[in-house]
């Protein structure tokens, strides 16, 4: 999976052990997850509408996030790095990114293309690690 604004794969691994292998894989890189979204439980409590597990996770390297807010204060409305771990309509569990790569088409900063390139860098290991 790649678009404009994320990349992803599917991974041979169910939708708990794809959560825990990406959390474990986000702290290698030096990212802490500081939120998780569990969509899925959210609107069914809220609208009552059934959907196969979906969580995201709102990953931080603080190193990099003071980076880019200080190249930037307003770029705090792109962070943190949201990663979701999903199960598809089929029953493969994907694990998708947001692509860093996005934020620098939003700014003429050379500094938040710097931590762009190696936040992405990064989480594209995590994302091989699975």
């Amino acid at each position: 999976m790649q678009n404009a604004y994320g990349f992803g794969k599917t991974v041979a691994l169910s939708y708990e052990q794809a959560l825990e292998k990406a959390t474990a894989e986000l702290q290698k890189e030096g990212f802490g997850v500081l939120t998780e979204i569990d969509v899925a439980a959210t609107l069914k409590k809220k609208l009552g509408a059934d959907m196969p597990p979906y969580k995201i996770l709102g990953a931080c390297n603080p190193p990099f996030a003071h980076r880019a807010l200080a190249a930037e204060p307003t770029i705090g409305l792109l962070l943190p790095c949201n990663i979701v771990v999903r199960v598809d309509a089929a029953g493969a569990t994907q694990v998708e990114f947001m692509d860093p790569a996005a934020m620098q088409k939003m700014s003429d900063s050379a500094e938040l293309a710097a931590v762009a390139a190696e936040v992405r860098a990064r989480l594209l290991r995590v994302m091989d690690a699975l």
